[in-house]
């Protein structure tokens, strides 16, 4: 399948510019988005990945976020997938806000046939960055780092930990943590994946640590505490116990008073691109 990649956007912001683009996905079967902030640089941009929540698609960190400031402060390239495949007609796809295409892709490979071409973790795993890298000179992909909410959150998590030699450093915002100890979870995974709770636990941050824990930079992770999903669906709790047990680097910090929205994000979005810069040495 050729890529068809085509620029569908473009706004100037900081001295950067918002681009938005189409093209065709291989891995998805499908037509997709994505987004890029390309910071104002003379020299190649190291990419941070952003992985948006559910029901959200490639725009709403751009439009919503204010990352741009500090993106092009740094030089950081901000890349932004959209969350699901988008008009596979399967029955069933859209009768939910979360799970199927209404941007619940959870960023896993599906293994249920009938779901066959959810693969969003291919997607932003391989395909993605092997699109950018032949497509976008100024962009440097061997010096990645990534970063998401919520179910983005989750991906941001799961995909550093299984890929510690793509990404350099890790960040989320109120991610779903030990998905398959929540609702959300639960009924993705058993969706997309069956009844096979080991092929669950290869998509969950609180399991995977204690696999995958030789990191090289501290987990940011920020929490609101007035996120009306904290206490049942997100459990930043559990992944924080299971850091301590093997001594992965880790700083939660609980913000008092914030929710689970784009303000929040907004907020300290500025302290998690300076993370991920320190990790990608600007």
């Amino acid at each position: 399948m050729e890529s068809g990649l085509s620029e569908i956007g473009s706004t100037k912001m900081f001295d950067g510019y918002n681009k938005r683009y189409r093209h065709n996905s291989e891995t998805l079967g499908c037509s997709m988005t994505f987004s890029i902030y390309f910071p104002p640089s003379s020299h190649r941009s190291p990419v941070l990945y952003w992985l948006s929540g559910l029901t959200c698609t490639d725009e709403n960190f751009i439009i919503k976020s204010g990352a741009q400031r500090a993106a092009s402060s740094h030089g950081i390239a901000l890349v932004v997938p959209d969350t699901s495949p988008r008009g596979l007609n399967i029955e069933g796809e859209a009768d939910s806000y979360d799970f199927g295409v209404v941007g619940a892709g959870f960023y896993l490979n599906a293994t249920q046939e009938k779901w066959k071409n959810w693969r969003m973790y291919d997607y932003v795993v391989k395909e993605l960055p092997k699109l950018l890298s032949e497509n976008f000179s100024q962009l440097d992909t061997t010096r990645a780092s990534i970063s998401g909410h919520s179910m983005g959150g989750h991906g941001a998590l799961t995909i550093y930990l299984k890929n510690l030699d793509k990404y350099k450093s890790v960040s989320a915002f109120a991610p779903i943590a030990n998905p398959i100890n929540c609702p959300w979870g639960q009924k993705a995974f058993t969706n997309y994946l069956g009844d096979n709770k080991a092929a669950w636990e290869e998509y969950d941050a609180t399991c995977l640590i204690s696999k995958f824990n030789n990191l090289s930079a501290t987990i940011l992770i920020d929490q609101g505490e007035n996120d009306q999903f904290y206490p049942d669906q997100l459990l930043p709790n559990k992944f924080e116990e299971a850091c301590k047990k093997v001594n992965a680097p880790l700083l939660v910090r609980l913000q008092p008073g914030y929710d689970h929205s784009y303000y929040f994000i907004a907020t300290f979005i500025e302290d998690h691109i300076s993370h991920h810069a320190q990790a990608l040495a600007l």
